[in-house]
C-alpha cells in the first residue's frame, strides 16, 4: 500500500494553451521583467510589453494585463517607501509631534499614489505595443476566443 500521493504534470500543460498564457501568469512574468530590468528607463513599459505579448488577446486585453503586472512590480517599491517613511516618521511620534506625524503620513500616501500609477501606467502602456507587437510579428492572426463560463458546455450541448 502506497502513502506517497503523487500527481504527474507536464509542464507544458500548467497555465498555458495553444492561443498563449493565462492572465496572471503573463502578469506575474511582466512583473518580474519588469523588476528585473528596474535598472533601465522605462523598464515597466518592458514588463508590460512581455505580458501583453505572452498573453495574446485583445489589445484592451494586453491593458489590462500590463496594467496589473505594472502594480505587482510596484509592490517592492511600495514596500520601501513605506519603511523609509515609517522609520522618519517615528521620529516625530517620539517627539509627539501630531503634525509632523500626519506630514509623514500624507508624504507616504502621494508617494504610493504615484509610483503605482507611474508603474501601472507605463506598463499599461506596455501591454498595448505588446499585443501589437505580437499581431504584427504574427501575420495579424487574431486574438484568441474566450469563453464565458457555461459557454463551452452549451457549444457542446447545441452540437450534440
Amino acid at each position: 500500500m502506497s502513502t506517497d500521493p503523487t500527481i504527474e504534470t507536464e509542464w507544458s500543460d500548467v497555465g498555458t494553451d495553444d492561443a498563449g498564457t493565462g492572465f496572471w501568469v503573463s502578469a506575474l512574468l511582466g512583473a518580474l521583467v519588469s523588476i528585473v530590468a528596474s535598472f533601465v528607463p522605462f523598464s515597466p513599459v518592458l514588463g508590460g510589453g512581455v505580458a501583453g505579448y505572452l498573453y495574446r488577446g485583445t489589445r484592451e486585453e494586453g491593458v489590462k494585463v500590463g496594467a496589473v503586472s505594472g502594480a505587482i512590480a510596484a509592490v517592492p517599491i511600495v514596500a520601501v517607501l513605506t519603511l523609509v517613511f515609517a522609520g522618519l516618521g517615528l521620529f516625530t511620534v517620539i517627539e509627539n509631534a501630531f503634525a509632523g506625524t500626519l506630514l509623514f503620513v500624507a508624504l507616504l500616501g502621494i508617494s504610493v499614489s504615484v509610483t503605482l500609477l507611474l508603474s501601472a501606467g507605463l506598463s499599461a502602456l506596455g501591454g498595448y505595443v505588446g499585443v501589437y507587437l505580437r499581431e504584427e510579428t504574427d501575420g495579424g492572426e487574431p486574438p484568441r476566443a474566450r469563453d464565458a463560463p457555461g459557454e463551452e458546455a452549451d457549444r457542446e450541448r447545441s452540437s450534440a
